[in-house]
């Protein structure tokens, strides 16, 4: 099935297919975006900076050592994101439904996976990510997160009613690094490739081929996939110029990786 073009922002200027997906120059360190400062915790209730400082407080206690990572888990409201039942919960480490049978990730999560693409060989030239691949966009908050991370973020979801509930919370932020498409993420997006980094919230028996194929040398992927016993697992590749280096991480739950748009 046709996949359709980026829908948010509308025609932003994409990076040539044949351009490395990091670069050392000036204009690329340029183009990065600035570290921010964590909030001043002031304030209540969810909007309250300090709800968010004590969820970022419990993320590096829990062994996430990124400051770019925390800093970005500070900033990115949580609670925009999930339903008005649930926005009590929204600060809390776990997943909450966001509708059609799919979940928004546990903060603990996002943060472990974005510290683990930010390990990519290609970022260690102090010029970080550049282009990167999202498969499952969900509500769109694990984008979000990232876009204060890389340079550009490529987000596919094959499900219609939570590609336009994305559009919807994104829309908002005004973000220009950050391009939401509808389309069979199993297929990765091949025009946007090669991708510094590929990151998955959704979990299957294998890794689809063409996403190991779409990703630069240098690059890394981060997804969940089935290990024996028919548990998921995180899984890191790293594509080297002698080939692929698999390493399986810590067990973890995602809902399952699909094919097709619905």
């Amino acid at each position: 099935m046709q996949q359709r073009r980026p829908g948010f922002p509308a025609r932003l200027p994409q990076l040539s297919g044949n351009t490395p997906a990091a670069s050392s120059t000036p204009a690329a360190r340029k183009a990065s975006p600035a570290p921010l400062p964590f909030a001043t915790p002031v304030g209540v209730g969810m909007d309250s900076a300090a709800v968010r400082a004590r969820m970022v407080q419990r993320l590096a206690a829990a062994g996430i050592s990124s400051a770019q990572v925390l800093q970005a888990m500070n900033t990115v409201e949580r609670h925009r994101f999930v339903d008005t039942a649930l926005v009590n919960q929204a600060y809390e480490d776990t997943s909450l439904p966001i509708g059609l049978g799919q979940t928004i990730s546990k903060p603990s999560i996002v943060a472990r996976m974005a510290e683990l693409l930010l390990g990519a060989e290609i970022a260690k030239n102090g010029a970080g990510l550049g282009r990167v691949l999202e498969i499952g966009t969900g509500c769109g908050y694990q984008a979000v997160v990232l876009s204060r991370l890389v340079r550009e973020v490529y987000s596919m979801e094959r499900l219609r009613g939570l590609h336009e509930r994305a559009r919807v919370n994104l829309r908002p932020l005004q973000l220009m690094n950050v391009h939401l498409m509808l389309g069979d993420g199993m297929l990765g997006y091949p025009k946007g490739a090669p991708y510094a980094g590929i990151i998955a919230a959704a979990g299957g028996d294998a890794l689809p081929p063409c996403w190991c194929e779409q990703l630069a040398v240098g690059g890394r992927l981060v997804a969940p996939t089935v290990v024996s016993g028919g548990k998921q697992a995180l899984l890191v590749v790293d594509k080297t110029a002698q080939g692929l280096k698999q390493s399986v991480l810590e067990s973890v739950h995602f809902v399952p990786l699909k094919s097709g748009i619905a």
